[in-house]
């Protein structure tokens, strides 16, 4: 016969015990939304209850998504657009930094816009805007990505020939522009310049020379994608279904940034313009993926939008591996954050200390496989549950195929027991290869790895994997440029190649 013995204990230290406590997941009432309002993610990990996102409670409908290479980012992105257009009619536009979203949208039947490879488009186009904000929103767009503002002669001196040029092209700048009028380029404005330092009479002929510099880095012969009539009309890309601006055909960051910048700008004003109208649901998405250079700038147009972009029945998705790439203005501010899964200490770091989320959330965060989620979301009023919660996997459209490369043929009998090293990495489909295609890796070899992937149903062994690589034409200078994109440690990187090495040897 058990004896029941009686305590004093203080209330602190009842407390500490927490013997019950409040799990960390919000009600099924809050995760449960009408289907016809919201947009099904998947069932969550502790009591299974499907989890359905509605932006109707939440400060804003902005998303920010963070994970690896291989966590399933594009897999989320491509699955939310698709039932944000079944469930509201929503029209998206992906601003994609290296076409990782172009053969899925040629797939689904949407607009392909191809900027380097045949599109072009005029920075100085107006959409209805008047001149003086367009050339405000040029000058900023140089600021982000050049040094003009350490050099404010040159800076005035480039802004008031743009000006000019819409002045000569018959435009009132401080009014807005009439339809159907060509607008004029920056080859228009170059041309002013030009003009100024032949005449020999600005005191400051230097500063002439600096300032046609900057405007030729995009005008010149070839690489004047900014410097011709445009090929597209981007005030209507917001109302024009699925839409890829597919900026892998111009040469470095600066231009495809230039381009990005441009582009958001545009679909901001086009935002205002269309002010609110009494619809269901959201009428755009404009998805920014991996643009970091516009992304964690304070003065993009991205911070913009997710200020304004609820009023308009706008929403941004913000895709990032690196999430101190986002703006803290961005990350702190929207609406709802999916941290995939994440490699690096100082990144889960960054997170922690941004979103206030436990031990217990960061532990789970750091044992998740290819598709699995921590969802937060910023509610517009101060709630009694958890706004943060785990995902046992999102459920996509499509079949979640997950491919795993085992390391555990370079590790040691030791190192294997202890555990302290991760034995294998696993990675999404589509983003390993669009990672293959990152790396200039041709159809056939893409298509001779996926078949060998696949024969041993979907997984193999590292040193395996790198011989299919070579054997496939890889450089071993590309090889290891490749590993290190999959976010695999240096120190495993130089073991695995050594061994490549003593093997071939």
């Amino acid at each position: 016969m058990s004896i029941l013995k009686l305590q004093n204990i203080m209330s602190n230290e009842i407390g500490k015990r927490a013997f019950i406590s409040r799990p960390p997941e919000p009600p099924a009432n809050v995760l449960i939304n009408d289907p016809f309002k919201a947009i099904f993610i998947g069932n969550t990990k502790l009591f299974k209850v499907p989890f359905s996102w509605s932006f109707a409670n939440l400060t804003n409908p902005h998303i920010a998504v963070v994970g690896i290479t291989g966590a399933g980012k594009s897999y989320f992105v491509k699955t939310f657009l698709i039932r944000a257009n079944y469930i509201w009619g929503t029209n998206a536009v992906i601003i994609d930094w290296a076409a990782e979203y172009k053969a899925w949208v040629k797939q689904s039947n949407g607009t392909i816009v191809s900027l380097g490879k045949g599109d072009y488009i005029n920075i100085l186009d107006l959409s209805g805007m008047k001149p003086l904000d367009r050339v405000k929103q040029i000058i900023t767009s140089f600021e982000i990505l050049t040094d003009i503002a350490m050099y404010p002669e040159q800076r005035r001196l480039t802004e008031e020939a743009i000006e000019q040029a819409y002045t000569n092209a018959g435009f009132i700048i401080s009014e807005p522009a009439p339809d159907g009028k060509d607008a004029p380029t920056l080859k228009d404005a170059i041309s002013i310049l030009e003009e100024q330092l032949q005449e020999g009479t600005y005191e400051y002929p230097a500063e002439l020379e600096n300032a046609i510099y900057r405007l030729r880095q995009f005008s010149r012969e070839g690489e004047d994608f900014f410097a011709r009539k445009s090929t597209i009309d981007l005030a209507k890309l917001a109302s024009s279904g699925l839409v890829d601006i597919d900026l892998s055909g111009l040469p470095d960051e600066k231009f495809r940034a230039l381009a990005a910048l441009f582009i958001l700008q545009t679909l901001k004003e086009r935002m205002r313009f269309e002010g609110w109208v009494d619809s269901k649901g959201l009428k755009t998405l404009v998805v920014l993926d991996e643009a970091w250079k516009i992304s964690g700038d304070e003065k993009s147009d991205a911070v913009m939008i997710v200020r304004e972009g609820r009023k308009y029945q706008f929403g941004l998705i913000v895709a990032s591996q690196n999430p101190t790439d986002i703006n803290e203005a961005i990350f702190s501010n929207v609406g709802t954050t999916f941290i995939l899964r994440i490699r690096f200490e100082k990144f889960l770091n960054y997170i922690q200390g941004s979103i206030n989320f436990s031990d217990f959330i960061r532990t789970e965060i750091s044992k998740f496989g290819v598709g699995q989620a921590a969802v937060n979301m910023a509610f517009q009023t101060s709630l009694r549950f958890p706004e943060i919660f785990v995902l046992d996997r999102i459920k996509g459209e499509e079949p979640l195929y997950i491919y795993t490369l085992d390391i555990t043929d370079i590790l040691t009998q030791s190192e294997q027991s202890a555990g302290m090293i991760q034995k294998d990495y696993q990675f999404e489909e589509e983003e390993l290869k669009n990672k293959f295609i990152e790396y200039n890796i041709s159809s056939e070899a893409i298509n001779s790895i996926f078949t060998a992937l696949n024969d041993q149903n979907r997984s193999m062994k590292i040193l395996d994997f790198l011989r299919l690589l070579m054997s496939n034409g890889i450089t071993t200078t590309d090889a290891v440029q490749f590993l290190k994109s999959l976010s695999i440690e240096d120190l495993l990187i130089s073991r695995i190649m050594s061994s490549i090495g003593a093997v071939n040897g």
